[in-house]
Formats: C-alpha cells, structure tokens, sequence
C-alpha cells in the first residue's frame, strides 16, 4: 500500500505536521507499507537542516530524515522562503507540482495535513 502524505503547515506551532511525521513513521514500518511525504507552503521548513530546538523538544528535520520514504519539497515554496536545496536534511529533495501529482495518482491513500 501507497500512502501519500501532504503536509503544509509549519514545523512548529501547530502540531499538525509533528503528528503527521508521527503517522507517516508508524505508517513506514507497517509490513508491505510505503509512505511519500511531499512538504509545501511553511511545511518546507520542516526538512530543514541543522534544527536547534530545546532540549526535550522534537526536532521536525530529525523527524524529516526517520520517516524512511520519499520527502519531495515544493520548489517554488522553497524559493520564496529562502530554503535552498543545501539546506535541506538528508534524503528530502525539491520538487515539483508535476511530481506531486504523479504521486498523487500513483498513491492508494492521500493524507493532508
């Protein structure tokens, strides 16, 4: 099973793309699961690099990188943030809206967060 999760809020404030990275780890691990994430809008900032948080506090890029699947960042979102793709965590890649809906349509389920 294809899981597609689409996550565009921040990586801190809210706690929708915190319980998001939660789900779509769990999810990864389940036998004969695979998960996608593709961040965009504020959601981008998620995969960022070198996250320094409080101690006891999740680290949203760390999370970025356990998820295990496919992390696709919005380009143009990443653009108008200021987030180049050498800031980006380990194993997340800018992307596109055409690749978005090729996993869209690829995808058994599509989360949105």
């Amino acid at each position: 099973m294809q899981t597609l999760f689409i996550l565009n809020d921040a990586p801190y404030g809210t706690e929708r793309s915190y319980n998001a990275l939660r789900l779509a780890k769990a999810l990864g691990k389940r036998e004969g699961e695979s998960v996608r994430i593709f961040l965009m809008g504020d959601a981008v900032a998620c995969a960022k690099a070198g996250q320094k948080v409080p101690e006891g506090y999740y680290n949203a890029g760390d999370m970025v990188r356990m998820v295990g699947g496919e992390v696709g960042l919005c380009g143009t979102c990443m653009d108008a943030r200021g987030i180049t793709p050498s800031d980006v965590v380990e194993g997340a890649q800018r992307s596109t809206l055409l690749e978005l809906a090729a996993w869209t349509a690829e995808a058994d389920k599509v989360l949105v967060f």
